[in-house]
């Protein structure tokens, strides 16, 4: 099976998913956190399978809409100018010449 029959069976499941939602609505009422969750999480799975139908299989398009992300920045191994840190806060602890509490 392909990727796009797979994506095309995907797409029939968030259908189906989509009309039991909207029945679990309609009895349960649409103000239920449970449900508008649920109603949520399938929106975005299907916002995820159109991302995958736009782009084709990932192994096509490894950083498409990422720009940028295809070429490597080096990262020097030499330790930062600790300068830079200077009148900056340790995370959690609080300034550097007062304790922690």
């Amino acid at each position: 099976m392909s990727v796009k029959d797979e994506l095309t069976a995907v797409q029939r499941c968030l259908d189906d998913l989509d009309r039991a939602i909207g029945r679990l609505e309609q009895r349960l009422g649409k103000g239920v956190l449970d449900v508008r969750r649920i109603r949520t999480d399938a929106g975005h799975l299907r916002e995820s399978v159109a991302l995958l139908r736009d782009g084709g299989p990932p192994a096509e398009r490894p950083h498409a809409g990422r720009p940028g992300l295809q070429q490597m920045v080096p990262v020097p191994d030499a330790p930062y100018d600790a300068s830079l840190w200077l009148d900056a806060d340790d995370e959690g602890l609080g300034c550097r010449d007062r304790r922690a509490p």
